[in-house]
C-alpha cells in the first residue's frame, strides 16, 4: 500500500469565531448546509449514522438526511434493520456530516425516535415508484441467496400495485433525532482545528456554546 502515515492536507479555507456563531445551533446548520449545496458538495445530506448493539458495540453506516423538521434531523429506513432495532432498544445515536470540499464537519449526538405515521406516509408519496416498490422488497439486513430473488419479488410487488398508489409498509418509516449536542468542525491551518460546541440546557431549553481544543 501507499505511504498513508505520509497523507497530509493542509486546511486553509475558512474559520470559526465565537462572536459569529448564532445562539441557535440549528440557524448555523441551516447556513452550512446551504453553503454545502452551493459549493456543489456530493450528497450533502449523507450523513453517518451511528447506533449501538445490546452489547454495547457501536455501529456506523451512511443514510441521508430528509429534512429537519421541528428542531430534528430526520431520516427513512425500515424499523427491522439492524439499525432500526438498535434504535427501538437505545434510542440515544449520533449523526455525523462531513464536507471535505468546505473542511467542515458537523457531529451531531441526540435521541432518535420514530415521527407520525402521517409524516412518513407523506415522505414515502414523494418518493418514486421505483423505490416505493424497494421498501417492500427489502427485508433490510437479512441474509439472501442471490440477487435475482430480489427481482423476484420486486415483479410479484409491482404486479400487486399494478394501476394503483403503492401504500408504505408498516415496517418502513422515519426517525427524527432531537439533538442535546452539536459540533461544527472548521479545519485550519497546523491542525489547530476551529471546534464549536452546542450543549444543550435541558432546564432553560437554551444552548451553551464552549470552543474545544483541537
Amino acid at each position: 500500500m501507499n505511504d498513508i502515515a505520509g497523507l497530509r492536507k493542509e486546511y486553509m479555507l475558512h474559520s470559526l469565531k465565537a462572536n459569529d456563531m448564532p445562539h441557535d445551533p440549528l440557524v448555523f446548520f441551516e447556513q452550512w448546509f446551504k453553503e454545502a449545496l452551493e459549493s456543489e458538495v456530493l450528497e450533502a445530506n449523507a450523513m453517518a449514522l451511528c447506533t449501538v448493539d445490546p452489547k454495547g458495540r457501536p455501529s456506523t453506516r451512511i443514510v441521508l438526511l430528509k429534512g429537519v423538521e421541528d428542531g430534528s434531523y430526520v431520516f427513512y429506513t425500515n424499523y427491522h434493520s439492524n439499525k432500526g432495532q438498535m434504535i427501538t432498544l437505545n434510542p440515544n445515536v449520533s449523526l455525523t456530516f462531513f464536507w471535505a470540499e468546505l473542511e467542515r464537519q458537523v457531529r451531531i449526538e441526540g435521541v432518535a425516535e420514530k415521527v407520525s405515521e402521517q409524516v412518513s406516509d407523506a415522505y414515502f408519496a414523494s418518493r418514486p415508484r421505483g423505490s416505493q416498490i424497494g421498501a417492500w422488497v427489502s427485508e433490510q439486513s437479512e441474509v439472501i441467496d442471490n440477487e435475482l430473488d430480489l427481482s423476484k419479488v420486486a415483479e410479484h410487488v409491482a404486479q400487486r400495485f399494478e394501476g394503483m398508489e403503492v401504500i408504505r409498509p408498516q415496517h418502513w418509516g422515519g426517525y427524527a433525532v432531537k439533538p442535546e449536542q452539536i459540533e461544527f468542525w472548521q479545519g485550519r491551518p497546523n491542525r489547530l482545528h476551529d471546534r464549536m460546541r452546542y450543549t444543550l440546557q435541558s432546564a432553560e431549553n437554551t444552548w451553551q456554546l464552549d470552543r474545544l481544543s483541537p
